[in-house]
């Protein structure tokens, strides 16, 4: 008797407990999102972080907080580009799982300069699945080249930047976005998750289109 009692619970108990896990799934966004250089993915970050209380974890931003402040982590990394060497994948993975585990609470990421590599975007999908979570969309905003051109060179008249004020750089920063993001659309495309969005208009009109990509995730 007293076995089969346990035995009902603990069926119940599991039920419970897959529900649960479900429901935190199904709530949290977390999302891959990505722009060439002068789409305005930067702003449309700090608004969407700000709507939808997600975490912004810059990939450029962190490995720059850590190797400032000297983390255990941030010396590994500086050890690897000091020698002119990309930092391993493994120990990426590492920092930005220190940066989930600072928000356990967290309604969700973007994550914003990562993955690079479809090795690195199959990495980060191993490392939500570990929190019991996922990446539910990546988010490319889309701009006509020749409109990113004119947009990065009216920046540059402006931001001091040499690589916003140059074409023939700009064109190759964009080129170079297109060569590394090529992969990571197929990979999210092969599992209906990758979303491009119309990146031309202002702020509000696209933080508008984002959201109504977000929205239904």
């Amino acid at each position: 008797m007293w076995e089969s009692i346990k035995k009902f619970f603990g069926i119940n108990y599991k039920k419970t407990k897959n529900r649960s896990a479900e429901s935190a799934l199904k709530a949290m966004k977390n999302i891959v999102l990505f722009g060439p250089p002068g789409a305005g993915k930067g702003t449309q970050a700090e608004v969407l972080k700000q709507k939808y209380q997600l975490v912004h974890i810059s990939t450029g931003d962190v490995f720059r907080y850590n190797i400032k402040n000297a983390t255990a982590l941030g010396t590994l990394a500086k050890s690897y580009m000091d020698k002119g060497h990309l930092v391993p994948d493994e120990v990426t993975i590492n920092i930005l799982n220190a940066e989930v585990e600072k928000n356990v609470d967290a309604n969700g990421f973007i994550f914003d300069g990562f993955p690079r590599t479809a090795a690195q975007a199959k990495a980060l999908a191993n490392l939500m699945t570990e929190k019991n979570a996922q990446i539910n969309a990546m988010v490319a905003l889309e701009v006509d080249d020749e409109i990113l051109v004119g947009r990065l060179l009216d920046r540059g008249k402006s931001s001091g930047r040499p690589d916003d004020a140059n074409e023939g750089v700009i064109r190759e920063r964009i080129a170079e976005y297109y060569r590394k993001t090529d992969i990571l659309k197929e990979f999210y495309q092969a599992q209906d998750k990758y979303y491009g969005v119309d990146g031309v208009g202002s702020v509000e009109e696209i933080t508008v289109r984002l959201r109504g990509v977000i929205d239904t995730l």
